[in-house]
């Protein structure tokens, strides 16, 4: 066997499994940057949900107040009414 075939072949599969193992990392790098981009957009995306929600309740809240007001008056109109009859 031709020595100088040898170590042509011991180079190109050194050569191939640097390259798988640098794949290997690759892939597992993207992986971990993957998982990471998406827990940064779910945490994003809780954040800005909560702040709708807040801004819903905190409207619910101001139209409540509002309808429960207009009630309070007007049955405070009528019952002095009524008293004054």
């Amino acid at each position: 066997m031709d020595v100088a075939h040898v170590e042509m072949v011991e180079a190109e599969l050194n050569r191939l499994i640097e390259r798988h193992s640098s794949l290997e990392m690759d892939t597992y790098e993207r992986e971990e940057l993957w998982q990471k981009s998406v827990r940064a957009y779910t945490a994003r995306r809780c954040e800005e949900m909560r702040a709708v929600w807040a801004s819903y309740h905190a409207g619910q809240a101001a139209r409540h107040r509002r309808t429960l007001e207009g009630l309070i008056t007007y049955h405070e109109k009528q019952a002095a009414r009524l008293r004054e009859d």
